[in-house]
């Protein structure tokens, strides 16, 4: 698979996963509703790194490339580097702390902001 194939597979998940977020909080699983947005920008963010030819390993390396290339270089919002970084906090806290059952209030507010994040990065995709 060339690297555009895998960028367009990539903004494909991003926008399957934000679906997968929407179908998951009808049913208030708000955990794994985090875990989807965060995924779904993840594969968004991934995409956009790809696309610039940047390949990286780790969900933290993924965050420190994204804002160092794009959030501080002024390519990508502020905003849509808060959603970010919120979202991957957010997932850690859901996925791994125990007893940690996020709510409806905790998790609401991030389907519009990750909607941009995702709508952002699309935006600078080119193939």
């Amino acid at each position: 698979m060339n690297s555009d194939e895998l960028v367009k597979y990539r903004q494909s998940r991003a926008l399957e996963t934000f679906e997968e977020a929407v179908i998951l909080s009808k049913e208030k699983h708000w955990n794994a509703t985090a875990n989807r947005l965060y995924y779904a920008s993840f594969y968004a963010v991934s995409a956009l790194l790809l696309n610039n030819g940047l390949s990286i390993s780790t969900h933290n390396g993924v965050k420190t490339e994204f804002h160092k290339s794009f959030v501080k270089t002024g390519v990508i919002s502020k905003q849509s580097g808060r959603t970010y970084s919120r979202l991957f906090n957010l997932r850690q806290e859901g996925d791994y702390m125990d007893f940690k059952r996020l709510e409806k209030e905790d998790v609401d507010l991030f389907f519009p902001e990750t909607q941009a994040l995702i709508a952002e990065i699309i935006s600078l995709l080119k193939f």
